[in-house]
């Protein structure tokens, strides 16, 4: 069983749910160690004190805030929990929304809620409220010492917390060179361009996705190890510059992806269909 990263309570109004929160995710990424060139020998990374000209073990450092050139204020773990805002050990719903009206940009990342056995009812109730009323909740809740604006929304059989950024964490557009209505586009051009997103259009599955990208360098990886020698892939062909000719393709290719997805299908599917 996955262990808890924090404890605390949901509270809204004069509700309150004991909860344990859990990361959601997980990073498949293909990790790699740092090696030295001429002998393959994994490297040390190691904290070093000019003052004092020695190696610092990781018991000995400390964190310090600087308030003015090499000047610190030096913070404990206790420091910490002084801090005298609500949310440091609540979650404080302050508001709830419609789903559609928060904008993905300002998701961070996502935690699980299970509630204490104490706070079952209330913990169903905020859930099933949510799923009949079709939004979620915004809440404050302090992790990693930072009050976190967050959602709380009903997710698979429990409630999913995501941490977002704040506005003045998100960066403006307004440097980007951009095309604005000046850009001409013409009937046809948004005709077939429609056409195409019809043609792709379906229901989201996420089971249907994977990292192409992190099979594939794992394959080299596997083939490197056991001493073979990996081709390099032929060049992706030429970029096609007229629009239209691009979309009439992407059409073309996406009428043939649609037959061939029907011919892969089994025949008391397609009945069905």
């Amino acid at each position: 069983m996955p262990r808890s990263i924090w404890k605390g309570a949901v509270s809204f109004g004069m509700v309150s749910i004991p909860i344990k929160l859990y990361t959601a995710t997980e990073s498949k990424d293909v990790s790699f160690h740092l090696l030295h060139s001429k002998c393959h020998t994994r490297i040390k990374q190691q904290r070093y004190c000019p003052a004092c000209d020695e190696v610092v073990e990781w018991n000995d450092v400390v964190r310090g805030y600087e308030y003015g050139p090499d000047q610190h204020v030096v913070m404990d773990d206790g420091d910490f929990e002084k801090v005298p805002v609500p949310s440091a050990r609540v979650v404080e719903i302050v508001q709830f929304v419609d789903l559609d009206k928060v904008d993905p940009i300002h998701y961070d990342r996502s935690y699980y809620l299970e509630p204490d056995q104490a706070g079952a009812k209330p913990f169903a109730l905020l859930r099933e409220t949510l799923r009949r009323t079709g939004r979620v909740a915004v809440a404050k809740v302090s992790l990693r010492q930072k009050e976190q604006l967050s959602i709380l929304r009903p997710y698979a059989d429990t409630l999913a917390l995501e941490t977002m950024y704040y506005p003045d964490e998100i960066r403006s557009t307004a440097e980007l060179a951009i095309p604005g209505d000046e850009t001409p586009l013409s009937d046809r051009e948004l005709d077939m361009a429609r056409s195409l997103v019809d043609m792709l259009s379906g229901e989201f599955d996420p089971s249907q996705y994977q990292d192409e990208y992190r099979l594939a360098l794992l394959d080299i990886i596997e083939k490197k190890a056991a001493g073979q020698e990996v081709a390099r892939p032929q060049p992706v062909a030429g970029k096609v510059t007229d629009l239209m000719e691009a979309l009439r393709a992407s059409i073309d290719a996406a009428k043939k992806e649609r037959a061939a997805e029907r011919a892969r299908r089994p025949a008391s599917r397609r009945a069905a269909g």
